[in-house]
């Protein structure tokens, strides 16, 4: 086949691109999104890790460390160490700076704190005076330093380092600055509470094993570690010694939505005592004489609280700030956001001149762990307080708008005005798009507990119109079943799906069925249901004979899995699943997985003539602090400007979309769009491409074959990519645009835009030689699936998985049987 093109660009919007944090190329064998943090052996999904373990920016106290005299108590709020005198309630701010402050903890004489930094890249230990917040000492190692707890006698300081590659618990004598490992097992270890005779401490992992609290002591003949408690993924539990030494307290996972605290006597390990429960009680610490838990919990509007409840029990009480001294003077600034000249909700982020993040008082903020930023979604207009001085006011809505600042000076005694004008470099809507996102989990075991209208304002601000969030297990959890149903009457529209978890054969996402599929997990690994003879396969029939669709989620982390070893990257069931034709979408772009390896095994089934529907999902977990927005990955579906569920439905599944983490790519083809038909011989086609960041490129693919190509866009704009191809008798065409460092709005790890595909001649048509191709490759990869199938199952029985796979390799055979 020939091509030949040509190339334009289009006007440039005029406004500001301000470029904060660095962007980061794309790795070529893992398209996650780039690791700001120094990696751990062991975690593949480094998100969790940072998602569970890392300190969270909150807008109220969390983190409370109860002084030793009793008197005054340290916390974490809006990144930096406060202390609170308890009988006044005035909380004095001891740190400032741009790195972001937590988890204190006290020396027993009280004049010391110690605390976590993040500067947003690392981690380190701080130890400043607790009166000056003047700066003695820091542990500063080339990785992870994380929970810092001072010995009993003062003389050493304990903490978390990953300086081996995972965290252990490591000991530092402060006088002379010799170091000890006081723990070396597999897994990780944080949050080291030292007693009189002993030190507890939460241990995860490695693999299979739950998390864990563990009694550390030393005896004649070497430490002892007893396991006192134990469940999978136990996220945010912190275990806190109480004073004499004997008492754990501990937040506790719940099968319904919440936690417990509970009390755990370290000499009866197992039997425990619910303290209370309801909420979602975060970081507890015990007061300095015992008689008091306080612990933090976010309210119905998201802001941080601290509490306290008794040992003996009878019902928390707060704990009240009644004023908050910064040390210095401080302002109101208020944000007004427009798009396209109309008020219009934003995604925000707001530096002081320290550089330092600022929040809002209400509402979850999070950080972007691909740009390194602290942002959070504004309604339209928000106020915040900030250092007097300097205010840079950045913001996007959605993916189509380039990021726009302000600076202003932010003076005491009244209130400074910002206003921030988007303009937008496409406008889906009038082209007749909707633009959907269907991974998004409201809650995943994180610090908040987010009800569904929370997502209104994300979506307002992400200027999303479609969202289906996943219910999804923590393991053997399966929470959040009283979200089911739920909808938005009006847009955006909103309806929860969920998550299939059957973990070793690939995740599922389900969504417009009637009914939760039951069980939610199966497979090694999972309790009762770890041997079950299950194909994914049931429940992607489960959700087609409801009228739902069905779709593998985040299926591939590596960008070529048909290279060398590649193909143990594939879901194990996917490609059976792909040719008996019971897969309905593909998630092709996702924060997750890696774009160019998922469509390398998309090109494959559509080469067989299998039309699977490209689809897109961010994965993110919108109660986590860390954690990109939702909608930064998408798809748009051609509806006509319909803005209802059957017409988006009806596109998605027809293909009449492309899927996007920011660059907008538009196909046209002899007329034809994506989801239509076009016919062989010579045709004229062109691509449009709208973009809010920098692309390297846009491609055409005829049958999986790059066949013309040109330069993207250098900054934000528009531009096309036209001209003819000689097109085969059967097939496909799409185009897609790919690469560039990654900046706002986009959150992926590399720019990233595809159209479906428009067929050659009709819906379904083949290139002999392309199909021919696919199915020897998709042959080899199904039989690298069977064997690491019959590995993981081991012994059990499993005849119906067994003649699945046996089923497919015979269909691939008959899929090219006549070419």
């Amino acid at each position: 086949m020939s091509a030949g093109t040509r190339f334009r660009h289009g006007r440039l919007v005029a406004v500001a691109l301000v470029v904060a944090g660095l962007g980061l190329p794309p790795t070529p064998t893992d398209g996650q999104w780039t690791n700001r943090y120094p990696k751990l052996d062991g975690y593949r999904h480094h998100i969790y890790l940072e998602g569970y373990e890392l300190p969270i920016l909150a807008n109220g106290p969390i983190d409370a460390a109860p002084a030793p005299g009793g008197g005054s108590l340290a916390f974490s709020a809006r990144g930096w160490i406060w202390v609170l005198d308890l009988s006044t309630g005035v909380a004095r701010r001891l740190t400032d700076g741009a790195g972001m402050d937590a988890r204190p903890a006290w020396s027993p004489d009280g004049e010391t704190l110690a605390f976590v930094r993040d500067d947003t890249r690392d981690t380190h230990i701080v130890i400043v005076d607790a009166e000056s917040g003047a700066e003695r000492a820091t542990i500063d190692t080339p990785a992870l330093d994380l929970d810092p707890a001072f010995g009993p006698d003062g003389a050493e300081i304990l903490y978390s380092s990953g300086r081996t590659g995972t965290l252990d618990l490591w000991a530092r004598d402060l006088e002379t600055g010799t170091e000890r490992r006081v723990t070396e097992a597999a897994g990780i270890e944080l949050r080291p509470q030292p007693g009189r005779d002993g030190m507890v401490y939460l241990a995860k992992g490695p693999g299979q094993v739950p998390d864990r609290i563990v009694l550390h002591t030393d005896e004649a003949s070497g430490p002892r570690e007893v396991s006192l408690v134990q469940a999978d993924i136990a996220s945010m539990m912190r275990p806190a010694l109480d004073p004499a030494g004997s008492v754990v307290a501990y937040g506790w996972p719940t099968q319904e939505r919440g936690w417990e605290l509970r009390l755990l006597h370290v000499d009866e390990p197992g039997p425990s005592i619910l303290l209370e429960s309801g909420g979602m009680p975060l970081t507890p610490a015990w007061s300095h004489d015992g008689r008091w838990v306080y612990y933090s919990e976010s309210d119905d509007d998201e802001r941080m609280r601290l509490w306290r409840v008794p040992r003996a029990g009878g019902g928390a009480e707060t704990v009240r700030v009644t004023a908050w001294e910064w040390g210095v003077p401080t302002a109101r600034v208020r944000v007004r956001t427009t798009l396209d000249g109309r008020p219009s909700g934003a995604r925000l982020s707001v530096l002081d001149a320290s550089g330092h993040p600022a929040v809002p008082d209400a509402g979850t903020s999070h950080f972007d762990g691909q740009n390194g930023r602290v942002f959070f979604h504004s309604p339209g207009v928000v106020e915040l307080t900030v250092p007097a001085g300097t205010v840079t006011v950045a913001g996007v809505v959605g993916l189509a708008t380039p990021e726009a600042s302000a600076t202003v000076d932010a003076r005491p005694g009244g209130v400074t005005e910002v206003a921030l004008d988007l303009e937008s470099v496409w406008d889906a809507r009038a082209a007749g798009l909707v633009s959907g996102e269907h991974h998004p989990h409201l809650n995943y075991g994180g610090p908040y507990d987010l009800a569904p209208s929370d997502l209104v304002v994300m979506m307002r601000a992400e200027n999303l119109d479609v969202a289906t969030p996943l219910l999804a297990n923590l393991h053997n959890r399966f929470g959040h079943q009283d979200m089911w149903g739920w909808q938005t009457g009006s847009a955006p529209l909103v309806r929860f799906g969920q998550e299939v978890r059957s973990h070793f054969l690939g995740h599922l996402g389900l969504i417009e069925t009637r009914e939760l599929f039951w069980p939610w997990v199966w497979g090694p690994g999972y309790e009762v249901y770890g041997a079950d003879d299950r194909e994914n396969a049931e429940a992607l029939r489960f959700a087609r004979a409801q009228g739902g669709l069905a779709y593998y989620v985040h299926p591939l982390f590596v960008s070529d899995p048909f290279a060398e070893g590649g193909a143990s990257a594939i879901p194990i069931e996917l490609i059976a699943d792909a040719v008996l034709g019971d897969l309905d979408a593909l998630e092709l772009v996702c924060l997750w997985s890696d774009e160019l390896g998922t469509a390398e095994v998309w090109y494959r089934f559509l080469n067989l003539g299998i039309p699977i529907a490209a689809s897109a999902g961010t994965d993110v977990m919108l109660d986590f602090f860390r954690t990109m927005a939702i909608g930064t990955t998408r798809v748009y579906a051609d509806t006509g400007g319909e803005l209802n569920w059957p017409a988006y439905i009806a596109a998605l599944r027809e293909g009449r979309s492309f899927v996007t983490n920011g660059p907008m790519v538009r196909l046209d083809v002899g007329g034809s769009a994506p989801g239509g038909v076009v016919q062989p011989g010579r045709v004229s086609f062109e691509v449009a491409l709208a973009s809010a960041a920098p692309v390297d490129r846009i491609e055409v693919l005829v049958n999986g074959a790059v066949v013309a190509g040109g330069e993207g866009l250098a900054s934000a704009g528009r531009t096309t990519l036209s001209g003819t191809l000689d097109l085969p008798e059967g097939g496909w065409i799409a185009a897609r645009a790919l690469g560039g460092e990654t900046v706002w709005p986009s959150m992926d790890s590399y720019p990233f835009g595809h159209t479906s595909p428009v067929w050659i001649g009709s819906r379904g048509s083949v290139d002999p030689a392309a199909a021919r191709a696919a199915a020897a490759e998709l042959g080899e990869a199904l039989a690298v699936s069977r064997a690491l199938l019959e590995a993981g199952y081991g012994e059990a029985e499993i005849p119906s998985l067994l003649a699945r796979f046996d089923e497919a390799r015979v269909r691939l055979a008959e899929l090219v049987g006549g070419n």
